[in-house]
């Protein structure tokens, strides 16, 4: 089988990464669906929690929505389901994630987002939507590609949504 085209954007600023965000938030489906594990990969600063600061605005999450980086874990609850945002960056293996409860934060209406998916690849690699971010300049470089049928539907609305 062919590996779909990725989706690829250049994020011009926050507010553009924001926007991004926010457009992957409408591509998602509106009942929470059958849930969606999402990867984003990138260096320190390559705008990952701001992509997902804007989704969860556009999802109606108020106030402070912070980078799970100490706290492992940040869940937040929404009419259709659950968001639950994830950072690996500290986690030494696959079996760190059995004490976060990681196999009981997907499926249906869970949405499931990963920082730095890398650190435990091995995982990361089931994820529907892959979504990468590399610094251009004092821009910032957007990948996504959907490795699973459900994966490429977002990144197809999504590309659609955001093109």
């Amino acid at each position: 089988m062919r590996e779909p085209r990725a989706l690829t954007r250049l994020l011009a600023d926050e507010r553009a990464t924001r926007a991004a965000g926010a457009a992957l938030a409408r591509a998602l489906p509106a009942d929470g669906g059958q849930g969606l594990f999402v990867t984003l990969a990138g260096d320190l600063g390559a705008g990952k929690t701001t992509l997902v600061r804007g989704l969860l605005e556009a999802l109606g999450v108020t106030g402070a929505v912070r980078s799970p980086t100490y706290t492992l874990v940040e869940t937040y609850a929404l009419d259709a389901g659950r968001v639950h945002h994830l950072d690996w960056y500290r986690l030494g293996g696959a079996e760190d994630l059995e004490g976060l409860g990681f196999r009981d934060l997907a499926g249906p209406g869970q949405w499931v987002i990963v920082e730095w998916p890398e650190r435990i690849g091995t995982v990361a690699a089931e994820a529907d939507l892959a979504v990468e971010l590399a610094y251009a300049g004092e821009a910032r470089h957007l990948v996504a590609r959907g490795r699973t049928a459900r994966g490429q539907a977002v990144a197809a609305v999504w590309g659609a949504e955001s093109g």
